[in-house]
This record gives structure tokens, sequence and C-alpha cells, in this order.
């Protein structure tokens, strides 16, 4: 149809090749008048194949392909050829390129029509197979709905049987409850046994009087002692009878399809890890043999409340979990898929997420920092102490009562309000490390006069006492800082813990820091367990900054956040 009339549109009578267009008589005429350049477009009868006939190199758009690149099958001009990407290759000219190809395509066609009876042989066998296939698939599901109708049967013997022994033990207690009701509604007046009661006090003969009263007293009396020691005759809960399905729950939740011959895979819990996101690793007894893996994982109410799995379909044997609550232990497990055939589940992996949002800082290479004592990489995630040189240089001043400087140095970033976390790796050869927090106007008291090698002991408050912040305040400091040295960790002095084997721990091979600006609390961490170690108040009226200090031969290492790139990293490594 003609592509310009106005609908309804005529049937066409030419296409314009330069104009790609088709059109009737009377629109052909108004588009290409006598006297114009378009009067002189190649046209053709009605078509919708507007190629080119003349093809132009895509690389050199003004000119024409005349050859054809062996080695890269494709036309290419003589540009190409002469100093192009094409100018080491071996080319031939376009008709014997034409005449190879179409010889090709022609036998390939022959071949194609040569084997028709096969492939119709090859559509009725995928026919059948789909019909096979469909069959297979019907009985599957009848065997599947007569498993689960097993177990429906099952849960509701189960629940029948349930509800008998809830119903006669509430009969039971409400029998009991009725009888206590009866016996007290007896010790009202004109009732029961105080009615019977009043009647005997109006008998006049007294033998009489006497030989009834005395029994009468003794059930009085037996009423009189209920009264005082009022207990109900039965319990009214039926905490004994709250059925616990819990375990049956995560097993049915665990019902999938699996094949004997797929292996289990193990989540790899060394190299599993949670920071300011979860790094799951696992692998595959038989290498290679699945070709994708689901990691599920899940929050874990302390309530015992059973979420839902969230699932996440991986290529690999890795993955990094995003958005994941603070302070929070979750549930990771993996199961193997080979085409529809799925393994069970691995046994779960249980990880606790640090108390607040990860803290992202680099060590400052500026307030403080000491470059003749302390080594910072170029990352400034890790600084090392230089030990020894400037002290024997100094040696001859060294006195009695001696007693070096620690070298600071602290975080690029401070905190004015909130909760944060982070964590590092002090060096196992490390003598002597101190962590925490300082607020911005200790460190300018601390940092105002570098000390030298033979500066005194200073005072206690000022954080370069080797003991100063193992007293214990009664008030919050601006500052807190734990000692680390020795592959140990020491605990600050306290009322409750003054004894040196209380206050001595295995250092972890990981130490988080957990600050509460908003309550002034300070808390450390043993990472690998998420563990508290030690806790106390600290004065946050100022800005606080991540504190580290070594002495003697040192090292810190800042835990690296867990992101896509970190995981990349690893499987390249």
């Amino acid at each position: 149809m003609c592509d310009l009339c106005k609908p309804p549109p005529q049937e066409s009578t030419k296409s314009c090749m330069d104009c790609s267009a088709s059109y009737c008589n009377e629109c052909f005429k108004i588009y290409h008048p006598w006297g114009t350049v378009k009067a002189q477009h190649e046209y053709v009868g009605p078509t919708t194949n507007f190629r080119p006939k003349i093809l132009m190199c895509p690389e050199h758009e003004t000119e024409r392909i005349n050859m054809y690149c062996e080695l890269c099958r494709r036309p290419v001009c003589h540009l190409c050829k002469l100093g192009g990407n094409h100018s080491n290759h071996r080319v031939t000219t376009m008709s014997s390129a034409y005449k190879t190809l179409k010889e090709k395509l022609s036998k390939d066609i022959d071949y194609l029509i040569g084997k028709e009876s096969q492939v119709k042989s090859q559509i009725s066998e995928l026919n059948l197979l789909m019909k096979e296939t469909e069959c297979n698939g019907e009985r599957a599901k009848e065997e599947a709905i007569t498993h689960f109708e097993k177990l429906f049967e099952i849960l509701e013997e189960r629940k029948s049987s349930v509800l008998k022994a809830i119903d006669a033990s509430k009969k039971l207690r409400l029998d009991k409850f009725q009888s206590q009701v009866e016996e007290y509604q007896g010790l009202l007046e004109n009732n029961g046994l105080v009615g019977y009661a009043q009647e005997v006090l109006k008998e006049t003969d007294q033998s009489c009087f006497v030989q009834t009263a005395k029994q009468l007293h003794l059930r009085i009396q037996k009423a009189t002692e209920s009264l005082k020691s009022f207990r109900p005759a039965a319990q009214t809960s039926f905490e004994d009878y709250v059925v616990n399905t819990s375990k049956q729950t995560e097993l049915l939740g665990e019902l999938s399809f699996f094949s004997s011959g797929l292996d289990v895979p193990e989540i790899n819990e060394e190299q599993s890890k949670v920071y300011n996101n979860a790094l799951i690793n696992w692998h595959h007894p038989e290498k290679d043999i699945a070709d994708s893996y689901v990691l599920e994982y899940r929050k874990i109410n302390r309530d015992d409340e059973m979420l839902s799995w969230n699932e996440i379909e991986v290529c690999g044997t890795s993955k990094v979990v995003s958005g994941l609550e603070s302070n929070s232990d979750y549930a990771f497990r993996v199961r193997a898929y080979k085409g529809s055939i799925c393994s069970p589940c691995s046994r779960e992996l249980i990880l606790h997420t640090p108390p607040a949002p990860v803290f992202s800082f680099l060590f400052d290479e500026k307030c403080g920092y000491n470059n003749e004592h302390l080594l910072l990489n170029l990352k400034r995630d890790r600084v090392e102490s230089r030990a020894g040189f400037n002290l024997l240089l100094a040696a001859e001043r060294i006195q009695v009562g001696y007693y070096t400087s620690l070298d600071y140095i602290i975080g690029d970033v401070g905190i004015t309000k909130g909760k944060y976390f982070w964590a590092f790796r002090v060096e196992p050869y490390s003598y002597l490390v101190k962590v925490g927090v300082a607020s911005s106007d200790k460190l300018q008291e601390w940092l105002r006069s570098p000390r030298d090698a033979i500066s005194p002991r200073y005072e206690q408050d000022s954080g370069h006492d080797s003991g100063s912040e193992d007293a214990y305040f009664d008030s919050s400091q601006p500052f807190t800082l734990v000692t680390i040295g020795m592959k140990k960790f020491f605990i600050p002095k306290s009322p409750t813990s003054n004894e040196p084997e209380n206050r001595v721990l295995p250092m972890p091979t990981s130490i988080g820091i957990f600050l509460d600006y908003d309550k002034g609390r300070v808390s450390f961490y043993d990472m690998d367990h998420m563990k508290c170690l030690y806790e106390r108040q600290v004065d946050c009226s100022h800005t606080m900054y991540p504190a580290f200090a070594l002495m003697g031969s040192g090292g810190i290492q800042l835990e690296e956040p867990i992101t896509a790139k970190y995981l990349e990293y690893q499987e390249d490594m």
C-alpha cells in the first residue's frame, strides 16, 4: 500500500529505492516533481525490500566495499586492506567470494532438501516425546498428590488424637471445678452445711444436740480450713498441650525433588563471614556437577517465629548478601541444581550481624601521624610500627624507670551522633597496641606536642600512661582504650574483675568496636563470635574518633568492607 496516502491508502504502483518508500501514481508525482533532484531517484515495482544495491564500508563511509576478507569473513574496502584492520589479512575479490559462497549455500540447501524425510522423521519423534513427557508429568503429579494425601491423613489422625486429649482434660478439669463450686455453695447462708447447722442450733434437747453437733463441728472446721487455704481444684493452663511443630514444619519446608546422585553442597564456615554485608562461600564435593545453586537465608527471631526463606540464584560458589538487619541472627543454607533436579539443602550456617551499621573510615595521615615511627600503606587501611631504631639512637639517655611513648593514629572521619561499628585485625607479633575511641579535644591534648625518647611517665589521664585506662572511674571520661599485645586481650580493671586470670583473654582474630554516641557507651567485640568482651561509659560531648596507638613492633589492619568487587577479587585470587 502507498506509504504517503491519506486514509484509506491506495495500492502502490512504484517503490523509490532512494526514499525507501512505496507510492501510488498520484503521490509519486507529488513527491517526485519534474525538474527536481528527487525526479532522478531510482524506482522499481512495489516492494518492501529496500536494501541498497551498493554497500558502503562501515569504517570508511565514502568507500564502496569491493573485497572480501577470508579471515574475518566480511566485506571490506581497499582502504581496509591498504592500511586498516585487514592489512595483514588474506582477501579475495568480491566476484570470487560471491561464487564460492553461492556454491556453498546451494550445496547446503540441496543437502537439507535431500534430508527432508529425515527431518520429518525427527519431527515425528519429537511429537512422541512431547506426548510421553505430558503423560509422565501427569503421572508424577498423581504420585505427588498420593504422597501429600498420606501426609494429610497422618496429620488428620494426629489432629483428632490431640483434640480428643485436650477435650478429655478440659472435661476432667471442669468436673473438678463444678464439684468445688457445689462444695463452696454449701457454705452460703440457708444452703447446705450452713443451713443444716442453723437448724441444729434450734434443737432444745441437749443429748440430741450434743450427738449431732459433734460431727457437724468437724465438718464446719474442715470447711473453715478450706476457706483459709483456698486452692483451685484444677489448673486452667493448657501449656502441656501446646503442639510443638517446629521440627516438622522445618522438614516440610524442605520437601523437594532430589536425586541420590547429586551431592549436597557444603558451606565453608572459615571463608564465610558477616560485616557490612554477608559473604557466603560453599563448595560441592563433585566439582562442576551442578548447573547452578540457590542460596537461602532468613532472619531468626528470638521468639522462635518462623520467617520464610529468601532465595538467590547463584551460578558460582559464593555470594554477597546485602540488606541484613543489625544485631540479628541469620541462617544460611545452599542447595544445588542440575537441570530440573535439586539436591537436599546443606547444613545451616548461623551468623550474627554487627550491633550497628558499619562505620567506614581510613587512617588519618595528617592529624598526629608520626611517619618516623609509623608506616602507613597507600590504601591507608594498614599501619605498622617501626620499632627500635630511634630508640637505639637515643639509648644513652635511657635511665631506670624510663617509659617509652605511644605513637597515636586516628580515623579520618569522626562521629557526632548515632550508633556505629567497625572492625580490625591486630597482627599476632604486635608487642603493645591500644585501641578504642577518643574525643576531639582529648586528641588535641595528646597530639599538641610530640614527645621524644627522653619523655618521663605521663600524667594518669593523658592516655600515654601504660596503666591509665586500666584504672576504673566513677564518671565517664572522654576516651576509652583497651590494651592488646603478645596475643592477649587485656580487660581493664573494674570493681568486679581485678584478678589477672579474669582480665587476660586470648586475642581474637578480628576485633570490633561498637560506639553508641547518643547513650555514651563503647563496647569491644570478638568478631569471630560477635561476642561482647568489655563495655563501659564514655563522655561523648565532643566529636568521637576511632583511636589507635602502637609501641614496639606491631601492625593493625582495618577490616575490608564486603562488596561484590571484594567477591570478584577473592575469586581472581
